[in-house]
């Protein structure tokens, strides 16, 4: 039986509290457990591997220094937290990471007490952590707060404004800055190549060297406090260049290894005993510890859980992203005016392809939502043909410029919502939920949704043709190449489809819920029900009212079935229309309900919102009455 002495680090920690206890030698011991403990989880579960395993020795360093019982603890994104999650209590279902009624991949509040601020969408942690620090002051408190926030994340506007109101807050906030070079992929921009600049210069291994120096030397208490006080001119003058943080008044330190724990944990001491915001960069590597994603940090930014062995004998299908590249990767061969954009997401919108074939045509703003469109409004307006890549649940952080911007001034700017829909695994922060309801309701926008590869590239080709700005929304997972027969109605008609005619109840759907509902009438032929009638609607915005008001009074019962919220679905327009209209039929919905749906593969959070095969052919049964044997 395995001695006590040789135990796991890990299986002696009952609390965070018992890190303080740890020798040297048992901290690189526990670091190395952490990341096991890591890789072994998500490679099986799925999950951001890469950050999470650059980040461990600097949560292990918070955790000494700052108690998040008392302390406030706000990290950006959440992607780097799995280390803080075991280390604060989840260890023991750590193994449920991301799946319906386990534990979130994200900072949750209502999951943990130490959890401070929910967190998905990059660059909320100093703002959060600046209002956090005002209540401190103003309720005449004494704790700490610290922002955690990664160097992708730390361009976003949203970051800057916060960055920008710190000496008017008048407040003390520690930041600490968690250099790896990367956000998804490698960071691009003036911000990366200012912190470029500060990870090379020879000054700030002095500067590290200094401070080490010197409080080694100093009693702990006020002392420390009158040397920094002291020795503030020195810092700044000699050792520093100056930089863009120093310009704010907002003091900076580093670079530092952030995988050296000595180092760590002297320098936050230090932090927590000063008495302005601080601002201490660490550089660290992403996906230490796991050789590749230490080669490969993007691949292994975000790993998918382990595939279903029976789906990998399937013929494989290309992705909604992937096919979307391969039309813009054609249209920019033909047309010179074709250029494509993303905000930090390239990877997980597949434009590798483009930025390949088309690097002068290809634009990675960072993380930037709001920035991709306006700047692709000037794009347009100055002749050329985007097309804005964004995740639909992003775009969210970039309404105002898709109206002002693009949609006001009519600019004819593609935006492709990816990701439209429930996403699985990353939950209620990454759902694509709202863009129906939004996008219906700003005027002059096309709106489209395609069920299969064909009617992409139609509307793709469509899009191209308008003088007027137009967004095409398609889902998380795999393109089917054709749904229904391959003759349809043109685009350009701006007509939806009748797929299949029936009797007694029409269906009526569009994008991802297609296939859904040509199923469930398969399933109420089988169970002696007669046939439904099956729509697809193609466009959102305009709806083809032409066509609706001439299949809408043929039957006694119309069933919508839409992946977005039921509040402001296509389900409530028809319902406005039919109840201005003198029609005896019945219009019920099926779509997400005014919830936030939790982490858990796409399967499970359909079924949940009653987009499965058994609601809708129930929702059918109830409009028919019991089938005839």
């Amino acid at each position: 039986m395995m001695g006590r002495d040789i135990m796991s680090i890990i299986e002696t920690i009952d609390s965070y509290r018992d890190l303080s206890a740890l020798s040297p030698e048992q901290l690189k011991k526990l670091c190395d457990e952490l990341r096991e403990r890591i890789i072994n989880v998500v490679l099986d579960r799925g999950g951001h591997l890469a950050s999470s395993l650059g980040a461990v020795e600097l949560i292990v360093g918070l955790l000494r220094v700052f108690d998040p019982g008392e302390d406030r603890i706000i990290f950006d994104v959440g992607h780097q937290t799995y280390a803080y999650k075991i280390l604060t209590g989840r260890d023991d279902v750590f193994n449920t990471l991301r799946t319906w009624g386990g534990i979130s991949g994200f900072p949750k509040h209502r999951e943990s007490r130490y959890d401070h601020f929910d967190v998905g969408h990059s660059s909320t942690s100093i703002s959060a952590g600046l209002g956090y620090a005002k209540a401190r002051d103003l309720k005449a408190q004494n704790h700490e707060v610290v922002a955690f926030i990664g160097d992708g994340a730390l361009l976003n506007g949203l970051a800057l404004e916060a960055l920008n109101n710190v000496k008017a807050a008048d407040t003390k906030l520690i930041i600490v800055l968690n250099d790896n070079e990367w956000s998804i992929n490698r960071k691009v921009g003036g911000m990366a190549e200012s912190l470029a600049r500060m990870r090379s210069h020879s000054s700030y291994r002095k500067l590290k060297a200094f401070i080490k120096e010197h409080c080694r030397n100093l009693p702990a208490g006020e002392e420390i406090e009158s040397f920094l006080a002291r020795g503030k001119d020195l810092i700044k003058s000699v050792l520093q260049p100056a930089n863009f943080f120093e310009e704010l008044d907002i003091s900076y330190w580093g670079p530092f290894d952030g995988h050296d724990l000595e180092d760590i944990e002297t320098v936050l001491t230090l932090a927590r005993r000063y008495d302005k915001s601080v601002v201490v960069h660490f550089l660290t590597e992403k996906g230490r510890g796991y050789k590749p994603a230490e080669e490969d940090p993007t691949k292994f930014h975000g790993v998918s859980c382990k595939p279903d062995p029976c789906a990998l004998k399937q013929e494989p299908k290309p992705s909604w992203s992937a096919a979307v590249c391969d039309i813009l990767c054609e249209r920019a061969a033909k047309d010179s005016r074709v250029v494509a954009l993303t905000a930090a997401m390239m990877e997980g919108s597949k434009l590798n392809a483009f930025q390949h074939d088309f690097p002068a045509r290809f634009f990675d703003v960072g993380i930037a939502e709001g920035h991709l469109l306006t700047f692709a409004a000037g794009l347009a307006a100055g002749g050329l043909r985007p097309v804005a890549t964004i995740y639909a649940t992003f775009l969210q952080r970039a309404m105002d410029q898709l109206v002002e911007d693009i949609a006001m001034q009519g600019h004819p700017v593609i935006v492709a919502v990816d990701r439209a829909g429930l996403v699985g695994e990353d939950g209620e922060t990454h759902h694509g939920l709202l863009d129906v309801s939004w996008g219906r309701s700003v005027p002059g926008l096309c709106m489209m949704a395609p069920r299969d590869i064909i009617d992409l590239r139609a509307m793709f080709d469509y899009a191209f043709s308008l003088e007027r700005p137009s967004m095409i929304r398609y889902s998380r997972g795999n393109a089917p190449f054709l749904i229904g027969n391959e003759e349809r109605p043109s685009i350009a008609s701006g007509k939806a489809q009748c797929l299949v005619e029936g009797t007694g109840v029409l269906l009526i759907g569009y994008g991802s819920t297609i296939p859904l509902l040509l199923e469930a009438r398969k399933h109420c032929i089988d169970l002696g029900l007669p046939g439904p009638a099956v729509v697809d609607l193609r466009f959102l915005k305009p709806l083809d009212w032409e066509s609706l008001v001439l299949w809408l009074p043929q039957y006694d019962h119309v069933l919508t079935v839409e992946e977005c919220y039921a509040s402001g679905s296509i389900g409530e327009v028809l319902s406005a229309r039919i109840a201005s209209e003198d029609w005896t039929l019945t219009l019920s919905t099926i779509a997400v309900p005014d919830a936030y749906i939790p982490q858990g593969t796409r399967k499970e959070q359909w079924e949940h919102c009653g987009l499965s095969i058994e609601s809708v052919v129930n929702h059918i049964v109830n409009c028919h009455g019991p089938a005839t044997s």
